[in-house]
């Protein structure tokens, strides 16, 4: 079954391998060792030097002066640093862990950058993070954050998880877990307190864009299951491929499934991706390849100094249409997809305005030999015209968006709706009695005897107690029908608007 509800939900990667580390669905530059593992001091390879970076020992001026060369601190900035360090290992009034006065320097060094994709990772984190690109299963909630103005935010969801089920939306600010606030922590340490073993509860306090009140939504952690591709031959020989993220076998993975569609016959191709957090860049720029023809660009990177490289196709294109499906939670490598299909080979995309993060990082060991590493921002990367979409997105073609009851919010568990009821609570309902079948006759947050009735109705249809109440029972059995519908192939309008699209271009 094709998953929806893509709007109501999307869903982070948190889980408890991923744990604490799916930080900012970035794109992987694949050369991680830029400082090598040297001895102490020593300067890392020039292969895995990026910008001169590394632990080299500065030069000794004339007269014995030191004089720092690119990237080392002065003699200065080390006595700063060497002062405070002693001045809390002497003076504070308790014992403290010099790891851990060196690990908080330098979460502080990158969090001055103010850019949330730029962290730092000790061994276990680093660890985990190399794991999350080839793990097929996890336990969690389902969801990727990232820090947007110092709060934790939903990125874009694994369709089909408990987070997705809950509603959980791309964009969704995750305030306190189980009563425990995530203000003041690290984008790790929020994630620490959101992951948990299978069959626990995380009750999530969550601020929604457009909303000034906070709603709770409770999930169920579950083993999630990150396969990344996944496709059918629909009718009137359509293919659709869904891509969930970009990870180190999807490349080989979406090829597969290609081939597999275009053995069978397939006239035309749909690929979907919507909430695809993004991945590693080489497989993205192989997924894109066959699609567009030898020559084009498919993408730019640009560094710092604004020297730019090109990634240029060595494909042949296809001689069936395509079209690609995006929408709010398509982020990073899903959005260089999108842009090298759209500017590169003249394929439609559809749906709705995609993320926008348009910055590469790159993984990097510490240099202590303690498995910690560094993730840092190192580029940004371009559409094949050269348009940077960081923070404005890639915008489709043709703009369909999902309809207003995909931005529906779990209803009130611990108290009853009922009639003369006035509020946003209200309107929820009637948007969620409209969205599975039953008018309410308005929409305005008034509990009417419109809405009594329809209430009425749905609960008569479904064997329960026919009050025109919504209690705690009603509210549940309207969230699943919901989803139901949100499920169908037939409710997701995007998908059909591609479809429609397709068969017209095949006339």
């Amino acid at each position: 079954m094709t998953m929806k509800g893509r709007n109501l939900a999307a869903i982070l990667i948190l889980g408890a391998l991923l744990g604490s580390l799916l930080t900012m669905f970035a794109l992987e530059w694949m050369d991680r060792s830029i400082f090598a593992n040297q001895p102490n001091g020593s300067q890392p390879s020039q292969e895995a030097s990026v910008g001169k970076e590394g632990g080299r020992v500065p030069a000794q001026a004339p007269g014995g002066s030191e004089e720092a060369g690119p990237g080392e601190l002065t003699a200065e900035q080390r006595q700063k640093l060497e002062t405070v360090y002693r001045l809390i290992q002497t003076k504070f009034y308790e014992e403290v862990d010099g790891d851990k006065l060196v690990d908080g320097a330098i979460s502080g060094m990158l969090s001055s950058l103010e850019d949330p994709y730029s962290v730092y990772m000790d061994a276990q984190e680093a660890e985990q993070f190399n794991d999350s690109m080839i793990e097929s299963t996890f336990s969690g909630i389902g969801a990727e954050v990232t820090m947007q103005d110092d709060r934790v935010t939903v990125v874009a969801p694994i369709k089909g998880s408990p987070a997705e089920k809950a509603g959980i939306r791309a964009k969704d600010v995750i305030l306190s877990v189980n009563g425990e606030s995530l203000d003041g922590l690290t984008l790790n340490e929020a994630v620490m307190k959101i992951r948990g073993p299978k069959g626990t509860q995380a009750k999530l306090e969550v601020l929604r864009a457009g909303s000034s009140q906070p709603i709770e939504i409770i999930v169920v952690r579950a083993d999630i299951d990150v396969e990344t591709v996944f496709a059918e031959l629909m009718e009137d020989g359509i293919g659709k491929i869904e891509v969930r993220q970009i990870a180190t076998n999807t490349a080989q993975r979406f090829q597969e499934e290609l081939a597999a569609l275009e053995e069978r016959g397939m006239k035309a191709l749909i690929i979907d991706m919507r909430n695809n957090p993004g991945g590693i860049l080489q497989v993205i720029t192989q997924m894109a390849e066959p699609f567009v023809p030898k020559g084009k660009t498919i993408v730019q990177v640009q560094d710092r100094e604004g020297k730019r490289s090109k990634q240029v196709s060595e494909g042949t294109g296809k001689p069936y249409p395509v079209t690609v499906l995006v929408n709010g939670g398509s982020a990073s490598a899903a959005e260089i997809f999108a842009a090298a299909l759209q500017q590169s080979a003249g394929v439609k995309v559809i749906g709705e305005k995609t993320f926008g993060k348009g910055l590469v990082q790159s993984t990097y060991d510490s240099g202590t030999g303690d498995g910690s590493t560094i993730k840092l921002t190192i580029a940004g990367w371009l559409t094949p015209n050269g348009t940077s979409i960081n923070e404005s997105g890639v915008q489709p073609d043709i703009t369909v968006e999902m309809p207003d009851y995909y931005h529906a919010v779990p209803l009130p568990k611990d108290r009853a709706l009922k009639l003369d009821d006035l509020g946003p609570e209200v309107a929820n309902l009637q948007l969620i009695l409209k969205g599975v079948g039953y008018s309410p006759a308005r929409e305005d947050g008034y509990f009417s005897r419109e809405t009594a009735e329809a209430l009425k109705a749905f609960q008569t249809d479904f064997n329960l107690t026919a009050t025109g109440k919504l209690d705690e029972e009603t509210a549940i059995k309207l969230e699943q029908e919901l989803i139901e519908r949100m499920l169908e192939p037939e409710s997701d309008v995007q998908l059909q608007a591609a479809i429609q699209y397709l068969l017209e271009t095949l006339r």
